[in-house]
């Protein structure tokens, strides 16, 4: 009985243990697998995401799987969700390279924060990975959100065709309403995800 409990558990949450971010899980950018002690991979997949131009485009990036379930029950209008390319040979990888992703699932820590501007996290945090802060770029219409991109991106096989979709950029400091110092004009961010 206990067994048949789990697997019901298991199965009703599949779906927002895998496209929701709870305290306990994190979507991690462009590594095909949580390599880190504490962390459990639930899915590896596609990241995805809304044109990056569509004036009503949603703004957050997603892991999409790779076994989807799809309907035919819709006929009229629609949103639509395309891949993630990058859109620069700055991160190692081609321009139009599609970005894989994973789902992590921590085993000891259940508050997951992404800090901006770091490299390490602060006494008490442990860090799962660190890299570089990307989001869509300033002159497109759509919104993005902040990710942390892993310091060693990886890129999909069969996804070399520059064809846009949701795209990512590093992230410049820009001086005004951003206090300089601490930060310093037109400098690119690290960032590092941590769990507690």
């Amino acid at each position: 009985m206990e067994d048949m409990v789990t697997k019901y558990t298991d199965l009703s949450v599949k779906y927002s243990d895998l496209f929701t971010k709870n305290n306990d899980q994190s979507a991690k950018y462009n590594d095909l697998s949580a390599k880190y002690n504490t962390l459990l991979t639930k899915t590896n997949g596609f990241a995805g995401g809304s044109w990056y131009d569509h004036t009503g485009a949603a703004a957050e990036f997603v892991c999409l799987p790779r076994d989807p379930d799809l309907t035919t029950k819709f006929t009229s209008r629609a949103a639509y969700i395309y891949g993630s390319e990058y859109d620069n040979n700055e991160f190692g990888h081609d321009s139009g390279n599609d970005l894989p992703c994973s789902v992590c699932r921590s085993t000891v820590e259940s508050s997951v924060l992404m800090i901006p501007g770091k490299s390490s996290c602060y006494d008490g945090w442990s860090m799962q990975y660190h890299g570089d802060l990307v989001a869509g770029s300033y002159l497109h219409k759509a919104a993005t959100q902040y990710i942390c991109l892993d310091e060693h991106p990886e890129s999909l096989v069969a996804g070399q065709d520059d064809h846009n979709g949701k795209l990512f950029y590093p992230v410049r400091t820009s001086c005004g309403s951003l206090a300089c110092p601490p930060y310093h004009n037109d400098r690119y961010l690290t960032c590092v995800v941590c769990t507690k």
